[in-house]
């Protein structure tokens, strides 16, 4: 496994982890972007603006993490590659990063993540109905803090 800072050039590889690794973790998600919209969200929003960090195998793109250095935007690891190590060795990269503190959003319903991160040190901060949220699903608030 390789840890590298993301380029441009990884752009649709990231998209499609993203896309493969959210059907297949949350399929009650309403699927209300196109591939191509990802696909420009990632190049022109989260690229540009975020920390964002890739993990390869085999030269192939298999995870990723996007993030700033108090907030974890984004953590997906394609499904064939999960419980190897990528997500906790993508998180730790964040964490070392950040400024001693870092906070993000999961769905309620998506257990599996929840239990990950509370497993890494993050705790439950709030829970919401999801109405700030572009699916309108209930989600949670987890913190972490270098000092806890």
């Amino acid at each position: 496994m390789t840890l590298r800072r993301a380029r441009d050039s990884d752009t649709e590889a990231i998209s499609s982890v993203h896309t493969d690794s959210r059907t297949a973790a949350m399929p009650y998600l309403p699927d209300s972007h196109t591939d191509q919209q990802t696909v420009d969200y990632f190049r022109h929003v989260v690229l540009p603006k975020q920390d964002v960090w890739v993990t390869e195998e085999q030269d192939k793109v298999v995870g990723f993490i996007a993030f700033n250095p108090d907030t974890v935007e984004h953590l997906y690891i394609g499904p064939a590659h999960q419980s190897k190590g990528i997500g906790s060795a993508l998180l730790e990269k964040a964490k070392s990063s950040s400024v001693g503190s870092l906070s993000l959003w999961v769905f309620q319903e998506n257990r599996a993540a929840r239990e990950f991160y509370e497993s890494r040190g993050f705790s439950l901060s709030e829970t919401t109905d999801g109405r700030g949220n572009e699916e309108r699903e209930p989600d949670a608030l987890y913190r972490w803090s270098r000092e806890d």
